[in-house]
């Protein structure tokens, strides 16, 4: 407890915070870095020392969406974001010193925690604990749920899945190439169309920067039809999926990426006759829907990774002033792999 009070009294906690709300994507001037003191945690809380910060596409919604899942994130407060770190001061029995935590702790260096903070304790002591965020976090989990039980893909069908080169695409297309479906990607660019097939082991992949006629390609990629959609922009790439889809298709929408900005509403092809006539389910969901069922998850992601099933990348910046530019650089896709900001040595790896 000495150590914990020299700490505070000797270090300051930078947080990013909200400086200015944007109209669309939000960029590095939005935001502002402070110097705060480091929190003491009250009874029942645990104070968290943050080892990586979390760049997510989410992030941008918590920001400008009044009609959000989660509380709007107003100017003047802290960035909410996913984090992983390790518990150095704890005031709860549930949490020791030295449990390594992932869960909404902010861009912020140390935070204050309660248990409903936390998404999960790491029991992975050989794996880096950054893959929390990511391949074992909720990417991870979101393409484990958004694939196996929205999409409900067999053996043997096709499998669409855009952005499929980034954090979640990629875990999607190469959980559905283990359980033996035809695997194909829309991508961004010549190198992340090339990566998904050499590198996530997709069946064909399609650049809709290149192609001219998004839906030809796809068709050619496609010849039995589409099967099932894991859909993370909206826009031209739904509009082409949507005419190739098979009887009792089935469509998860995950994300928006491809619209900027929800004010004023994005209008465009209408989707409801293509779902009548081949009798196709569209759903969206949350990770969240599926909280009782982590571990089930997190169990099979880390079998895959351990045998090299399931590969993945990780873009990893560093420190707390890269933050703020970051979201910016999610959504134009200058980014390779997950996104994530280093704060601390990863003590799971030396």
């Amino acid at each position: 407890m000495t150590e914990n009070r020299a700490l505070r009294g000797s270090q300051v906690n930078r947080q990013v915070w909200l400086k200015s709300r944007p109209n669309g994507i939000p960029r590095a001037e939005d935001f502002a870095i402070r110097d705060a003191p480091i929190p003491a945690p009250k009874e029942g809380e645990f104070l968290v020392r943050n080892s990586y910060l979390s760049v997510d596409p989410a992030m941008r919604g918590w920001i400008a969406d009044k009609s959000t899942y989660w509380p709007r994130i107003e100017v003047g407060d802290t960035m909410r974001a996913f984090a992983v770190g390790e518990v150095i001061e704890s005031r709860n029995p549930g949490y020791s010193v030295g449990d390594q935590v992932m869960g909404i702790f902010g861009w912020q260096d140390y935070a204050a925690a309660r248990v409903e903070n936390v998404m999960r304790k790491l029991r992975e002591p050989d794996l880096p604990m950054s893959l929390s965020l990511g391949v074992l976090g909720l990417n991870g989990l979101t393409a484990y749920f958004g694939l196996l039980d929205v999409c409900r893909p067999n053996t043997g069908e096709t499998v669409v899945v855009s952005t499929a080169a980034g954090a979640v695409g990629s875990a999607v297309g190469q959980i559905a190439r283990i359980k033996g479906c035809r695997v194909v990607g829309i991508a961004g660019g010549e190198q992340k169309a090339r990566q998904c097939i050499e590198e996530f082991g997709f069946h064909a992949a399609v650049d809709y920067k290149r192609e001219r006629d998004l839906e030809a390609a796809l068709r050619q990629a496609c010849p039995k039809g589409i099967d099932a959609y894991f859909d993370n922009t909206s826009g031209a790439a739904l509009d082409a999926v949507l005419r190739l889809i098979n009887v009792h298709a089935r469509i998860a929408i995950c994300g928006t990426a491809s619209f900027a900005s929800w004010e004023p509403w994005n209008t465009g092809p209408r989707p409801e006759r293509h779902l009548l006539v081949k009798r196709a389910t569209m759903r969206g969901f949350l990770t969240t829907d599926f909280a009782r069922r982590y571990e089930e998850a997190i169990a099979a992601l880390v079998g895959w990774v351990r045998t090299g099933q399931l590969k993945y990348r990780q873009d990893i910046r560093e420190g707390i002033e890269s933050a703020p530019g970051l979201i910016e650089t999610l959504y134009t896709g200058a980014n390779s792999g997950k996104l994530l900001i280093r704060l601390q040595r990863d003590p799971t790896r030396g």
